[in-house]
């Protein structure tokens, strides 16, 4: 259609068209019944844009007549932001001078409104463009259809979201912020709170996405959030105001939401399983806002899905929890088993000291320091009871700050109360007020453990923590198990002293019994020595063929010579062997060649063992070191064997003296056949005064000394001498080391 170009100040579509025309009637009759919006603006010199007139389908959806509108500007009727909008556009139509089409959203009279509009520029005979013409279509509700599918999407991504971080196991913290800032950005309201209950009623914001100052960490009571309010939100129920002025809100009320500029408010209630843990609410500050149905129902989806995740964490916190009381206590258990193994130890170090030492003091002063690094102590004291039991001295200590208390004696009297029980075997704990000023009261917990056997009790095993943490069942038996060993290193060590006592007084004993002897021997020899002269005297006196004719002449001054040589000799060796059982003076040592030394030495008994009609062998390894000994001592140790043996050995049987080297030491063994003696016999030979006199074929007298010198004086040289007999056969053994 062309439209007639009218000279001014013919105005089109105003009322000074000529009705007359047909051709403008027509157009008129278009204007006013099309169902399009059809506008007209002014393009004045400067610039600016006035409208000129709406057809009536335009006033009918914008609600404002033509006559109202005509000569005003964009900003006469819209708002700030869309008149700027539209000036935005009718520019660009006036700078590109063509025909635009665009879309827009206009709020008219409080109502958002989407338009699809065509601009088209008119010219005048200049070129000009000097009025533009518009037609709009109302496309509000395929605008909202559309904005109802993208507002169902973002709602379902929305609710997907806080499902992923649930099903991720995301910190409730995080879960929280991140929906109340989606949630906000969503309904584009002006803050969108999580509020949580406390016990007593009250609550506290712990999430919060907001334009407005801050609410969030505050604690809030609404003085009007009465039992009947909570019943309602826990029965499901939620809370639409739209405008808190006209929602039927109690004063109090309305003032407590203008204090935090609330003017709208969404709350749906948030449960965990069956109780109300909080509430969700969206809120708008400044002016009211109709809640659309699908935002109450996004809230209801987002309260579920907030109390799942509450849930959740909670049950994720509870596993967390029973994790850690699951490794505290196998924490727990590996160090009670570490404990254990620290105090089994402890307990085998201790009877290890029992059994290697009868030191007391050394045994017990480790006791106490061992225990209290085992069981981590400030102080671990043992303390012992006088013998009537009414005293207790502190006897061992072993104390990190403490002050020490080792030697202070207590009566038992007064502080009986203690005492009592300990007396009766049983252990006892208790709390104690550490005397003394201090900056901060000092409590530290205390345990005492009875020492005692089947004999008595002995003391007690005192315990200092400086905490207040009681000792455990386990602690006790371990206390318990130490303090037994304490009982058995006690008694030992009494049973060591009073065996050192007796020790000492046979000590005593034995030495004035080697001094009688000693004594005895001097007195002795003085008289055998005058009789042995009387005895030569008289001999040469007797000397008269007359008189020695007497044939029992003879043997009585045999028989004193012999008896007095065996007098003396039985003086001589009590000397010796009180001499050796003293403390000699060291031996002089000399190193002899013992093959060559030992020879004549067995030779001087050739005649003796043939006139017994004994086989007298001697067997000496070739290249034998040397040996470092006393030769006086030595010959004497050997003299002494080979009378021994020969004098109990039978005819026809053999005597061997045989040297062998044995490792790091010689060993030199005198035996003879045809003699087995008996277990009492080998445990007794070298005992003084002994006999074997079933076994002398012989007959043959001795001290009874000389066995007893033997094994002393082998002692002396740094050797060991015993016996053995078996099959027929006794061999004296004697090592001595090179």
């Amino acid at each position: 259609m062309e439209l007639t170009k009218l000279s001014p100040p013919q105005i089109l579509f105003g009322t000074e068209v000529d009705e007359k025309s047909s051709s403008q009637q027509f157009i008129l009759s278009m204007y006013d019944s099309v169902q399009a919006s059809i506008f007209v603006v002014d393009v004045l010199e400067d610039g600016d844009f006035r409208y000129v007139a709406f057809n009536p389908t335009h006033e009918q959806w914008i609600g404002i007549r033509s006559d109202d509108l005509r000569g005003k500007k964009p900003e006469d009727i819209l708002s700030p932001i869309d008149a700027a909008e539209v000036r935005q556009h009718y520019a660009e139509c006036v700078l590109f001078g063509k025909t635009i089409s665009y879309e827009e959203c206009l709020q008219f009279q409080g109502v958002p409104t989407w338009w699809s509009t065509t601009l088209t520029p008119l010219r005048d005979a200049n070129s000009r463009i000097y009025r533009l013409i518009g037609t709009s279509s109302n496309i509000t509700p395929v605008k909202q259809a559309e904005q109802a599918v993208g507002l169902q999407v973002d709602r379902e991504h929305l609710l997907e979201a806080i499902a992923e971080r649930i099903h991720q196991s995301v910190e409730l913290e995080t879960i929280l912020h991140q929906t109340t800032k989606e949630l906000r950005q969503f309904l584009n309201c002006d803050r969108v709170l999580i509020y949580r209950f406390e016990a007593d009623s009250s609550g506290v914001i712990i999430a919060e996405s907001t334009v407005t100052p801050p609410l969030l960490g505050k604690n809030i009571t609404d003085p009007c959030f009465s039992g009947k309010h909570r019943e309602h939100y826990g029965r499901g129920c939620i809370q639409v105001v739209e405008d808190i002025y006209a929602a039927g809100l109690h004063p109090c009320h309305i003032d407590f939401l203008v204090s935090l500029q609330v003017r709208a408010n969404l709350v749906v209630p948030i449960f965990k399983e069956k109780d109300m843990w909080g509430l969700l609410i969206a809120q708008h500050c400044h002016q009211s806002r109709q809640w659309q149905q699908t935002e109450t129902d996004l809230l209801k989806q987002l309260a579920i899905q907030i109390g799942i995740a509450v849930g959740q964490t909670e049950l994720r916190q509870q596993i967390k929890d029973l994790k850690a009381k699951l490794e505290l206590h196998k924490q727990k258990h590996k160090n009670q088993l570490q404990q254990v193994r620290n105090f089994e130890a402890l307990v085998r170090r201790m009877t290890e000291q029992i059994r290697d030492s009868l030191d007391e003091t050394q045994v017990l002063q480790t006791l106490t320091q061992e225990l209290a690094e085992l069981l981590n102590l400030e102080r671990c004291q043992i303390e012992l009871y006088s013998p009537c039991q009414t005293l207790v001295t502190i006897t061992y200590e072993y104390s990190i700050n403490l002050p020490r208390c080792q030697g202070l004696t207590r009566q038992i009297a007064d502080r009986l109360e203690v005492y009592q029980p300990l007396l009766q075997k049983q252990p006892l704990q208790f709390l104690e007020i550490v005397p003394g000023w201090q900056p901060k009261l000092l409590v530290m917990s205390q345990m005492a453990c009875p020492i005692f056997d089947t004999q008595g009790i002995l003391g007690n095993i005192w315990l200092t923590r400086p905490t207040q943490e009681a000792f455990d069942e386990f602690e006790i038996e371990l206390v318990q198990q130490v303090a037994n060993e304490g009982a058995i290193a006690i008694r030992q060590a009494q049973l060591y002293q009073q065996t050192q006592a007796q020790v000492k007084e046979l000590e005593n004993c034995d030495r004035l019994k080697n001094q009688f002897l000693r004594n005895l021997s001097q007195e002795l020899r003085t008289p055998i020595t005058s009789i042995s002269l009387a005895v030569q005297t008289l001999e040469s006196v007797l000397t008269p063929a007359e008189i020695l004719e007497i044939e029992i002449v003879p043997q009585l001054l045999q028989i004193l010579h012999n008896e007095c040589a065996r007098e003396s000799k039985l003086i001589n060796d009590l000397l010796t062997l009180t001499y050796l059982e003293a403390e000699p003076d060291p031996p002089t040592l000399i190193a002899i060649d013992l093959q060559s030394w030992l020879h004549p030495i067995v030779e001087s008994f050739r005649d003796l063992t043939s006139c017994q009609r004994q086989q007298l062998n001697l067997s000496v390894d070739s290249a034998l070191p040397l040996l470092e000994t006393d030769i006086t001592d030595m010959e004497r140790i050997i003299t002494e064997l080979l009378n021994h043996v020969c004098k109990y050995t039978p005819a026809g049987e053999s005597v061997t003296v045989s040297v062998h080297q044995r490792g790091d030491a010689v060993e030199l063994n005198i035996s003879n056949s045809g003699l087995e003696l008996t277990s009492n016999e080998l445990s007794r030979i070298f005992e003084p005064f002994y006999h074997l006199s079933k076994h002398d074929p012989w007959k043959h007298s001795g001290t009874g000394l000389e066995l007893a010198l033997v094994q002393k004086m082998v002692r002396h040289l740094g050797g060991s001498i015993y016996v053995e007999s078996g099959a027929g056969q006794t061999t004296f053994a004697i090592k001595f080391p090179l």
